[in-house]
């Protein structure tokens, strides 16, 4: 397909192809929402945002905003068109039949809310309350691209009810331990039910015919089915990561590079018998360098592992938050050029530079990344 930018055309197909139409979120009145079921199994038991909620301080988020503001600018001078969403109030509550919650978050991390598979962009279930109303900062995007091209199909999944037979009783309790989190975690037991079908769209990989899919706290099983049926031409392959105490999505764990080439976390390692797959078609998986921090930055739910959470703009060039320097030269080590991005002080709004981000368009089509079943 040719890429024009003077109009829109929504075509992605997997996390690397030559990247040329991006959503970059903003951390415009972003808020750290009231304590609910699905946030309060996220939270870590030591984490000094146990308790808290508000709108975040002024001046971290307008250090977010310069941040984003920059990464945009960035994409822009190497010819890729960026749109931004349009923050809603995040101060007010979220009010349904079934749930009650005193504000909302914000729209930092539009990978979470938007999955592209192909010529669809389709807003995710989201699993918190306070993430309710999130899709409506991408509205006026999906109204542009559907007046602006005529094979987009704009997609919502089934809107949860979200009460409190959504989630475990167990993980409503501060004083678990990681011991026994780990052992939830590899026994597939997270704070999410099968109650009804959840899905985060980060929570998503795209491999051309092939999305894989992580079970864990913000997907279910019901959500990993819905998937399945909404993309009957496409092949859904669950796994999870039993080394991960919060599993929250996907790509701080596992991240496609290129064509047969995947960085996963050391800590949280695919099981060997989810690697068959990927095995058998040649690809390699391997450990993932280090993280340059030993904390996450003030007020972040997120883990140190970020560092691998970047984003791909083709096969051979990669964006790397700037201060994450053993990802760096691992990136250089496997060939990659790396394009330093100073993110870190906006993690706490959402993630990093792969969470921040939403696709609209790469380059190319939909291949069979995995022929040998």
């Amino acid at each position: 397909m040719e890429w024009s930018a003077g109009r829109t055309q929504v075509n992605s197909w997997n996390e690397w192809d030559p990247l040329r139409h991006v959503i970059v979120g903003r951390a415009t009145d972003c808020h750290i929402p009231p304590n609910e079921p699905a946030l309060e199994a996220k939270v870590p038991e030591d984490s000094d945002m146990r308790g808290m909620w508000g709108k975040r301080p002024q001046e971290s988020i307008d250090r977010g905003n310069e941040l984003l503001d920059g990464f945009a600018a960035l994409l822009e001078a190497r010819g890729i068109r960026v749109d931004r969403p349009d923050p809603i109030d995040f101060s007010q509550p979220v009010t349904t039949p079934d749930f009650h919650t005193g504000s909302q978050f914000g729209c930092m991390p539009p990978r979470d809310v938007l999955l592209t598979v192909g010529h669809e962009m389709l807003e995710a279930t989201m699993s918190y309350r306070c993430r309710w109303f999130e899709y409506l900062c991408y509205r006026p995007l999906m109204q542009r691209y559907f007046e602006e091209d005529p094979r987009f199909r704009h997609e919502a999944a089934p809107k949860p009810r979200l009460t409190d037979a959504d989630y475990h009783k167990d993980y409503l309790s501060e004083k678990i331990g990681v011991e026994k989190r780990l052992q939830w975690a590899a026994d597939k037991h997270f704070v999410t039910t099968e109650e009804e079908p959840l899905f985060d769209a980060a929570d998503v990989l795209r491999f051309g015919r092939d999305l894989v899919v992580q079970h864990g706290f913000t997907t279910n099983q019901k959500g990993i089915e819905w998937l399945r049926r909404h993309f009957p031409d496409h092949r859904v392959h669950a796994v999870n990561f039993p080394g991960d105490p919060y599993p929250i999505h996907i790509d701080a764990t596992f991240t496609p590079l290129r064509p047969g080439l995947i960085l996963n976390n050391p800590q949280r390692r695919l099981p060997e018998g989810q690697r068959e797959m990927f095995h058998r078609n040649g690809w390699e998986i391997v450990d993932a360098a280090q993280p340059a921090h030993n904390s996450p930055p003030p007020l972040c739910y997120s883990s140190t592992w970020l560092s691998m959470n970047v984003l791909v703009l083709d096969p051979k060039t990669v964006c790397v938050e700037k201060s994450e320097v053993y990802q760096a030269e691992q990136m250089d080590r496997l060939g990659m050029e790396v394009i330093p991005v100073e993110l870190r002080d906006a993690y706490a709004f959402g993630g990093g530079l792969h969470c921040c981000t939403a696709d609209v368009y790469r380059e190319g089509g939909c291949e069979d990344y995995f022929p040998k079943a």
